[in-house]
C-alpha cells in the first residue's frame, strides 16, 4: 500500500474516532460510554505492542514473541524505579502530585528496553541469523527468551501482584460524562503521542528515512552507504521501548504481576494482524478495534467470552483478509 492510501485511511480512522466520539457525547447511554473509554485505553496498549511487532518484522521479516514479555519487564521496573524516585524526592505523601518522578520513571524505563531490545538483537537474534538458520527457529528462541523474562522476573519481584501508587492528586476525572481513572486518559494521550512521534521519525528524519530504506531492501539500503545491521538493532530497540511503555502505563490501572505482558502481547499479535501485519498504522487501528470489542463482548454479553474475541478475530481475519484491514502483504504465496 502506497504511503499516500495509508495517509488516508489513517485520516478516515480519525474522521470515523470523532463521529463516534460526537455520538456518544450526545447520545450514548453511560454504560456504553463507560465501556468506549475502557476500549479505547486497551487499544491504545494493545497498538502499542502491535505497533512493536510490525516494527520488528519490517526491519526482519521475523516475529518475535518477546515483546509482552518485555512489556512485563517495563511494569516492574518503571514501578521499581517510582518507588525509588518517590522516596528520593519526597512526592509520596498523600495529596502529592507523582506527575514529575512518573516522567523520569517512564524515561529511564524505556532508555532501558531500548538497550535490552538492541541487545536481544544482536546477543542473539543476530547470530543465530549469521548461522543461516531457519526462521522458524530465531521464532522458538524468542519464545524462549518470553519464558526466561517470566521466570526472571518472578524470581525478582515476586508472584503476588504489585499495585501501583496514583499519579495524580485526584482520583477521577470526567469524560464524556463518565468518571474514570485520570491514568486512563494518559495512557490514550502518550500513546497517541507516541504514534505521532513515531510518524514524525519515520518519515522525516534522516535516521528514519534509513530505517525505512533498511527494511524496504537491505542490499540496496547498504550500497547507499546504510548500516543495515544498525538500523535493525535501532528498530528492536524502539519495539522494546514501545512495548515497555505500555507496561509502565497499564501498571498504575491494573497493578503489575509477572504474567500481565503474556496475555496482552498475544493480544497485540492479534491487533498487528487485524490492522495489516507490518503497518504501524494499521497496528494502532487494529488495537483500538480489538479492545472496543472486547470491552463491548464483556459488557453487553459475557466476560467469560472476553479473551476469546482477540483469537475469533484473529482467525477470522486470517481466512477472510490475511493482509488486513491496510491490505499489508505479510503473507507469501509458496
Amino acid at each position: 500500500m502506497t504511503r499516500k492510501k495509508t495517509l488516508l485511511m489513517a485520516a478516515l480512522a480519525a474522521a470515523a474516532l470523532i463521529v463516534i466520539y460526537l455520538f456518544l457525547v450526545n447520545h450514548a447511554p453511560i454504560k456504553l460510554r463507560r465501556l468506549a473509554l475502557t476500549g479505547v485505553m486497551l487499544g491504545c496498549i494493545y497498538g502499542l505492542i502491535a505497533l512493536g511487532y510490525s516494527l520488528i518484522y519490517k526491519a526482519s521479516g521475523l516475529m518475535s514473541f518477546v515483546q509482552g514479555d518485555i512489556m512485563t519487564i517495563g511494569a516492574f521496573l518503571g514501578l521499581t524505579f517510582f518507588t525509588f524516585f518517590r522516596g528520593l524526592f519526597g512526592t509520596g505523601e498523600e495529596g502529592e502530585s507523582n506527575v514529575g518522578t512518573f516522567i523520569l520513571s517512564v524515561l529511564l524505563t524505556t532508555a532501558f528496553a531500548f538497550l535490552f531490545g538492541i541487545l536481544l538483537e544482536k546477543g542473539t537474534i543476530r547470530k543465530l541469523l549469521n548461522k543461516n538458520v531457519m526462521a522458524i527457529y530465531v521464532v522458538l528462541a524468542t519464545i524462549a527468551i518470553s519464558y526466561i523474562i517470566q521466570n526472571g522476573a518472578q524470581i525478582i519481584w515476586g508472584g503476588i501482584p504489585l499495585p501501583v501508587p496514583s499519579v495524580f492528586t485526584v482520583l477521577f476525572v470526567q469524560v464524556i460524562g463518565v468518571r474514570i481513572q485520570p491514568e486512563m486518559v494518559l495512557c490514550v494521550i502518550l500513546s497517541a503521542g507516541c504514534m505521532i512521534m513515531l510518524h514524525f521519525f519515520m518519515t522525516r528524519t534522516r535516521m528514519g528515512t534509513s530505517l525505512r530504506a533498511a527494511a524496504m531492501d537491505a542490499k540496496a539500503a547498504e550500497a547507499c552507504g546504510i548500516d543495515v545491521s544498525l538500523s535493525t538493532g535501532l528498530t528492536w530497540g524502539m519495539a522494546a521501548g514501545l512495548a515497555a511503555i505500555a507496561g509502565i502505563l497499564v501498571g498504575p490501572i491494573y497493578g503489575v504481576y509477572t504474567m500481565l505482558g503474556a496475555n496482552i502481547g498475544r493480544k497485540g499479535f492479534s491487533a498487528a494482524v487485524i490492522g495489516g501485519y507490518g503497518n504501524m498504522y494499521g497496528a494502532m487501528l487494529g488495537g483500538i478495534i480489538l479492545g472496543l470489542a472486547e470491552t463491548f463482548v464483556a459488557g453487553y454479553a459475557s466476560s467469560t467470552l472476553k479473551n476469546l474475541i482477540a483469537y475469533i478475530l484473529l482467525i477470522a481475519f486470517l481466512f477472510i483478509k490475511p493482509t488486513g484491514i491496510f491490505n499489508e502483504r505479510a503473507i507469501q504465496d509458496v
